[in-house]
């Protein structure tokens, strides 16, 4: 009987290293929203530096998902991990030289996109790959659950070092700490078999995974809805910190606490899904989280004073982590073992579509206000959802994994 998955040490190190980074990102999320909104006082560019961390995803989601099938993914994380401790290094530079500008934040939230994707497409499939899939919805729950934690920290922590040390010292911690995380990866033992060369080209291995979705109503449903959720959902994280700073008139340190509600109602939920949740249930719980996102962000939106605000955000995080942990779950156990990095790629793609939403979301702000362009993003997510049930209905119903991975490599 095999043993919990902290007993698989390479799961361990690839957690360890999700946590430290998705700290970092969200810590870094909270000082690039204050920095422009300080620097500039416009809530569209503040929803242009998330946009760009989501644009890598849709320029090269289906690509990274292919590719990935013909490298080493541990030597993947490591290049990347590597490249996001240098952003973070130059950041610090800059700031503590009094030299940062917008245009910097810019060009790092893309690189930062950079490893958003290889997290998805890389690192999240490895996770199942070393623990095996009749576990893989705990190791995605678990890993969720840390990541989440991080979330809820990260920007509690960013506010204070924010506040207490300044941006210079919060960029020159999360170089620190991408040292560490390169450090977890580097001990991987883990290596995935690496097809022999002369197999289909990268562009057919894309179109093979988009024809596999296309035959597939679960897969299509899973895309369906996090395309719904990238373009009407998620953007609405920018506009925490606007809501927070402007009409809420919220500190530096009461922003952070405020953003951070969104990761305790995710660690709840990630703890929750990861003991009680049970195969038959992964669709409903993701449908679920959608709409319940949605809701959140209208009450986000026409929340008086900061406790209710907080209460929604926390309501969003719950949301948030459901839709999550079920994605992964849904595509890794519906695709086939010899398809999956493909499937993950399209999947990538679909989350990449975000930067519309964020474009969108932006302009209503600057056109209507940020509480009104949050809760009229909100409502477009529910009618969305009405108009796409037919697409997404299948999910509802109890889920059939596909065959077992053989589990490649050592």
């Amino acid at each position: 009987m095999k043993g919990g998955i902290f007993s698989e040490p390479d799961y361990v190190r690839l957690w360890i290293a999700g946590t430290i980074s998705s700290a970092i990102r969200w810590l870094d999320a909270l000082a690039f929203s204050v920095v422009a909104y300080q620097q500039t006082g416009s809530a569209f560019l503040v929803a242009m530096l998330m946009m760009l961390r989501l644009l890598p995803m849709g320029l090269f989601g289906a690509i990274f998902g292919a590719l990935a099938e013909r490298v080493q993914r541990r030597t993947i994380l490591l290049a990347i991990t590597a490249a996001m401790g240098l952003t973070s290094a130059a950041l610090t530079a800059l700031a503590w030289s009094g030299h940062l500008a917008t245009w910097h934040l810019a060009v790092a939230a893309f690189v930062n996109g950079i490893g958003w994707l290889s997290d998805s497409t890389v690192r999240r499939l490895l996770l199942g790959e070393v623990v095996g899939a009749d576990r893989v919805s705990a190791a995605v729950s678990f890993d969720s659950a840390s990541s989440n934690l991080s979330r809820m920290l990260g920007p509690t922590a960013g506010g204070l070092l924010l506040a207490g040390i300044g941006v210079a010292g919060a960029f020159g911690i999360g170089a620190v700490l991408y040292i560490a995380a390169f450090a977890a990866i580097s001990g991987m033992r883990y290596r995935n078999t690496i097809p022999p060369s002369g197999g289909p080209s990268i562009l057919a291995r894309i179109m093979g995974g988009i024809g596999l979705v296309r035959r597939d109503r679960r897969l299509v449903g899973v895309l369906v809805l996090t395309s719904i959720f990238n373009l009407f959902g998620w953007p609405a994280t920018s506009m925490v910190p606007v809501l927070a700073q402007g009409r809420l008139a919220l500190g530096t340190e009461a922003t952070g606490l405020l953003v951070s509600m969104d990761g305790l109602g995710a660690l709840a939920a990630s703890l929750l899904i990861a003991t009680l949740a049970r195969t038959g249930a992964h669709g409903r719980i993701y449908v679920a989280g959608t709409l319940l996102y949605f809701i959140a962000e209208i009450g986000l939106a026409i929340a008086p004073e900061p406790w209710s605000a907080g209460f929604m955000v926390m309501l969003s995080g719950v949301a948030a982590a459901s839709f999550g942990i079920m994605q992964t779950t849904l595509i890794y156990l519906t695709a086939p073992a010899e398809m999956r990095s493909r499937v993950f790629g399209v999947l990538s793609a679909c989350i990449g579509i975000g930067p519309i939403g964020f474009l969108h979301l932006g302009l209503l702000a600057e056109a209507v206000g940020p509480p009104w362009a949050t809760a009229l993003s909100g409502a477009e997510g529910v009618v969305a959802l009405i108009a796409t049930r037919r697409w997404w209905i299948p999910l509802i119903r109890p889920l059939r994994p596909a065959a077992d991975d053989c589990r490649d490599g050592g």
